[in-house]
């Protein structure tokens, strides 16, 4: 998810955000989204012969699966700072032959000038905190990275605003002396969602330390994206019926 601290973006995220989130997100939240996005993009990444595109790659779990999954390049696009230094971090403990299939780009895609340099594109945990118009802009961008043909597998952002807050507690995990612990909480906030991340390290003697960070993200139903994306090109891809991923490819000319 993308953050803000003070107020919901007119555009995009702030680059140097998630300074809370990355530290915590590897420990409490990384290895199960390992397993999902296996699960939901793993067989669509190993037919990738062009290159892969990783939209909004956080700390790697997405350009990590494709480069064991596919043999093709893999572009991992992640503007976040705090984020992409754990990106980097993983990337530096690869073998040499494996690290030079993937480029970092540290802007939001639009800004990356990627020209058909990919078959498949995923966007994982990303779209939902994008405004209508970052979408706009992101669509455009990802219709001129992928080569006529090519798949986009996105995972689609909630489809309406929730009637009461929503509650999600986040495993804790142990580290030596001390033990990690999150949760997120989901609230209505006029056209969109508020969701406001804690997070804390006990040690024997209580708690530690306490973070925050807060997100906003906005609603759209599946047939809103399908209709936002075709107007940039894209047709839903038959055999695809996942209800938390959407698929879609681009028209060949």
């Amino acid at each position: 998810m993308h953050p803000v601290i003070a107020r919901a973006p007119t555009f995009r995220p702030q680059t140097d955000s998630y300074a809370v989130t990355a530290e915590f997100y590897d420990i409490l939240q990384a290895e199960a989204d390992e397993r999902r996005v296996r699960q939901l993009y793993g067989r669509e990444v190993a037919k990738a012969r062009v290159g892969v595109l990783d939209i909004g790659a956080g700390t790697g779990r997405v350009t990590l699966m494709s480069l064991a999954e596919s043999q093709a390049d893999v572009y991992a696009v992640e503007p976040a700072r705090a984020m992409r230094t754990s990106l980097m971090t993983r990337l530096a403990a690869l073998p040499a032959r494996e690290r030079e299939r993937v480029t970092v780009h540290p802007h939001a895609l639009d800004e990356a000038a990627l020209y058909a340099v990919a078959d498949v594109a995923v966007c994982h945990n990303t779209v939902a905190c994008l405004s209508p118009s970052a979408r706009h802009a992101l669509w455009h961008a990802i219709g001129a990275a992928l080569v006529p043909g090519g798949s986009l597998f996105l995972q689609l952002p909630p489809a309406q605003l929730p009637v009461r807050a929503l509650l999600r507690v986040l495993p804790e995990q142990r580290i030596g002396e001390h033990t990690y612990g999150g949760r997120m909480v989901m609230s209505t906030a006029g056209n969109r969602i508020h969701t406001r991340a804690d997070y804390w390290v006990r040690g024997a003697e209580g708690v530690l330390r306490e973070h925050t960070e807060t997100f906003w993200m906005w609603p759209a139903s599946r047939s809103q994206m399908i209709d936002d994306l075709e107007r940039h090109g894209f047709v839903p891809l038959a055999g695809h019926d996942d209800p938390a991923v959407l698929a879609v490819t681009l028209r060949s000319l």
